[in-house]
C-alpha cells in the first residue's frame, strides 16, 4: 500500500509541474501566473478539485511520442467562489504552450458537460498557442468539440473567458461564444490571424497589441469587457463579477444581505438634471445612488461609452442596469451601443435577471457611416432584444426619449412592466425646433414667428405628461425617490409570469 501511495504522490508532483521549473520561470518574468497558480487566487481556498490529472495525449507523429506531460496542457476541475460551485479549466503555457490537442479539448469538453448537468458556470483562464499543429486534424476536430459545447451551454449556465496569454486562430472562437471576456493589459492577446501573417496578406505593418491586445478589444472592437493591469486584478475582478450571477437558469438569482435601506430618498437627485437641455450630466452618479451601496459592475466601460451596461443589486438581488450616457455622444444609439446593449439585455433575459433603463436618449445617429454600416439592423438588435425579454424590465425617462429610439428603450410598448418618467421629461418624436422647421416650414422665413412656435411646442409636448395622459407612462415621480419606486416594483413583480409564443428559436436581425 505505502508503495501505491508513493505512486500517487510522484504522479501528483510530475503533473504540477507542468512543463519544468525552467518554464514555470519563463511565465513569472513575463509578469505571468501559472495555471494552477492563477486557479489559486480564482477559487476560495482548498476548494480546488482536479479532475485528469494524468491525461496525456495521444500523438505518434513527429516525436511527440517521447515528449508526454501529464494533464496535457491544461488544468481541468470544480470549486467554490464565495462558497458557490463553478467548473474551470486553465490553459497551461509551460506544456507545449497551451496547444489545444485532442485529449487537452476532451478536458474540456467534460468539465463543461459536468457544469450544464450540475447546473454551474464554466469559467476560462485561456492562455494558448493555438491548435497543436502536431496533431493536425485531430486538434481542429477538439475545437469543433469545445465550441458545440459553448453553444449548447449558452443560455444555460453562465460562461465567462478570462484571456490571460496569448489566443490565436481557432481558439478565439469558444472565448467569442462565452457571455463575458476579461483580458490583461500588455499580457493578453485575441486575434484571428497574428501579425505576421497580416504583413504577408495585406501588407500591413501592426503589433500584436495593436492588432488585438486588450485594450484594441475593450475600446475599438467590443469584443472584450474590460481590461486588466494583470492576472491577480483580473482573477479578484471575476470573484466579484460571479457574485452578481446566478449559477444557472434554473437557479434563482444570488441574494446578498443589504445594510442599504430599500426605500432610502436621495434628495440630490432633484437636482441632477441640468437647467439647460443641451448641458449634459453623468449617469453614472444616478446609477451609483440608486443601487445598494453604490456598488456598480460595469460591462465594457471604455466600449461605445454613449450607453452604460452593467449589474447592480436592489434590495439584495441582482439587476441589470442599461442607461444612455449624456456625457457621451449626447446618449446617442449608434450601431456600437445597440449591439452593446443588445447583447446585455439578452444576457439578462436567459438567465431571469431583471433590467432597470434609464433613459435620456435623443435619438439614432444620423450620417452616411451609419446607415452605410448598418444602423437599421444593428439598431433593430436593440429593439429586438427588448421585445422579447420577458424578465421585469423597470425603465425611467430622465430627460430626452425621442423618436424611435424612444420606443427601443424599453418602453411600454415593448412590454415594459413599469415605466416612470422624471419631471424633467422630454417624450415626442423628435426636439422642439427640429419639429417645429417640419411642422411649420412655411414660417421659417420668420425667425419671431418660429421662435414663438418653438416655444409652444416645448410647453405643449417636452413634459411627461402627454405620454402619461396616454397611460405609456404609468407614474411621474419625483426623482428622490427613484431608487423605493425601483426596489418596490421589482419586488411587486418577482413572480412575474410572461411566455413568448412557441419557437425553435427566434431570428434575430443579426
Amino acid at each position: 500500500m505505502a508503495t501505491t501511495i508513493e505512486e500517487l504522490e510522484k504522479r501528483r508532483e510530475a503533473a504540477r509541474l507542468g512543463g519544468g521549473q525552467a518554464r514555470v520561470d519563463a511565465q513569472h518574468k513575463k509578469g505571468r501566473l501559472t495555471a494552477r497558480e492563477r486557479l489559486t487566487v480564482l477559487l476560495d481556498q482548498d476548494s480546488f478539485e482536479e479532475y485528469d490529472m494524468y491525461v496525456e495525449h495521444n500523438c505518434v507523429d513527429f516525436g511527440m511520442e517521447t515528449q508526454k506531460v501529464p494533464g496535457d496542457g491544461v488544468v481541468t476541475g470544480s470549486g467554490t467562489i464565495n462558497g458557490r460551485l463553478v467548473y474551470v479549466f486553465a490553459q497551461d503555457f509551460t506544456v507545449f504552450g497551451g496547444s489545444l490537442s485532442e485529449r487537452h479539448a476532451q478536458k474540456i469538453c467534460k468539465i463543461m458537460d459536468m457544469a450544464i448537468k450540475a447546473g454551474a458556470p464554466v469559467i476560462g483562464l485561456n492562455d494558448s498557442g493555438g491548435a497543436r499543429i502536431q496533431e493536425g486534424v485531430a486538434s481542429l476536430a477538439g475545437y469543433a468539440e469545445v465550441f458545440q459545447r459553448n453553444v449548447l451551454a449558452s443560455g444555460v449556465v453562465p460562461q465567462i473567458s478570462v484571456i490571460m496569454g496569448p489566443c490565436a486562430g481557432g481558439a478565439v472562437y469558444s472565448p467569442a461564444m462565452t457571455d463575458f471576456i476579461f483580458m490583461v493589459k500588455d499580457s493578453s492577446y485575441m486575434f484571428v490571424t497574428g501579425p505576421d501573417v497580416v504583413k504577408t496578406v495585406t501588407n500591413e505593418v501592426v503589433t500584436q497589441e495593436e492588432l488585438g491586445g486588450a485594450v484594441t478589444h475593450t475600446t475599438k472592437s467590443g469584443v472584450a469587457d474590460v481590461a486588466f493591469e494583470n492576472d491577480v486584478d483580473a482573477l479578484l475582478a471575476v470573484r466579484d463579477f460571479f457574485d452578481f450571477l446566478p449559477l444557472s437558469n434554473r437557479h434563482d438569482l444570488p441574494e446578498r444581505p443589504c445594510h442599504d435601506p430599500w426605500d432610502r430618498i436621495d434628495e440630490s437627485l432633484d437636482t441632477l438634471i441640468p437647467d439647460s437641455a443641451s448641458k449634459p450630466y453623468d449617469m453614472h452618479e444616478l446609477i451609483r445612488k440608486v443601487v445598494d451601496e453604490g456598488d456598480f459592475f460595469e460591462v465594457q466601460p471604455a466600449h461605445a461609452a454613449n450607453i452604460i451596461t452593467g449589474f447592480g443589486r436592489i434590495d439584495g438581488r441582482t439587476v441589470g442596469i442599461v442607461a444612455n450616457q449624456p456625457m457621451v455622444l449626447a446618449g446617442v444609439l449608434d450601431i456600437n451601443s445597440s449591439k452593446k446593449a443588445a447583447r446585455f439585455v439578452r444576457f439578462c433575459d436567459a438567465f431571469e435577471i431583471p433590467i432597470v433603463t434609464f433613459v435620456d436618449v435623443p435619438g439614432f445617429l444620423p450620417g452616411t457611416a451609419q446607415e452605410h454600416n448598418g444602423i437599421i439592423k444593428h439598431g433593430a438588435k436593440l429593439l429586438f432584444a427588448y421585445a422579447e425579454a420577458t424578465v421585469p424590465k423597470i425603465t425611467v425617462i430622465t430627460r430626452k426619449a425621442y423618436g424611435g429610439a424612444y420606443d427601443v428603450m424599453s418602453s411600454k410598448h415593448l412590454r415594459g412592466d413599469l415605466n416612470y418618467a422624471w419631471p424633467t421629461a422630454e417624450i415626442a418624436v423628435m426636439g422642439a425646433k427640429g419639429a417645429v422647421e417640419i411642422i411649420f416650414r412655411k414660417d421659417i422665413g420668420d425667425p419671431e414667428k418660429i421662435a414663438a412656435r418653438t416655444a409652444e411646442y416645448e410647453e405643449r409636448f417636452a413634459n411627461p405628461f402627454v405620454a402619461a395622459s396616454k397611460g405609456f407612462i404609468d407614474e411621474v415621480i419625483y426623482p428622490h425617490s427613484t431608487r423605493k419606486r425601483i426596489a418596490l416594483g421589482l419586488r411587486k413583480l418577482r413572480n412575474k409570469q410572461l411566455e413568448n409564443p412557441w419557437k425553435k428559436h427566434d431570428n434575430i436581425p443579426l
